[in-house]
């Protein structure tokens, strides 16, 4: 991932109703939750949710499918994997820093 690709993810990350629909798909996993679904969990207009979620799937965070009728949204662990690496790949000055030696970073 490079600094542009960052800049848009962390963006699109920085809104309360995209950020917990992000949390939502991470946790539901690889099955992923339909659209409707995620807008009754957060009390959010479907409307609403289709635009946040046409702002995560901009910004390369989710993927979606069709399902029937449904539209089904699934994070993209890839790319928060690429996410997570590029702000992490020079932790504790380039030392190999696992996850759990993040906190030994502080």
């Amino acid at each position: 991932m490079d600094a542009d690709q960052t800049i848009r993810a962390l963006g699109a990350l920085a809104q309360e109703h995209r950020l917990a629909a992000y949390r939502l798909l991470v946790e539901a996993g690889p099955g992923g939750l339909a659209a409707g679904a995620l807008a009754q969990a957060l009390g959010v207009p479907p409307s609403s949710m289709s635009f946040h979620l046409a702002q995560l799937n901009n910004a390369g965070l989710i993927v979606q499918r069709r399902d029937g009728r449904s539209l089904i949204y699934s994070a993209d662990f890839a790319a928060m994997n690429s996410l997570i690496g590029y702000l992490t790949e020079n932790c504790c000055a380039g030392a190999d820093c696992g996850a759990a030696a993040l906190s030994d970073c502080a």
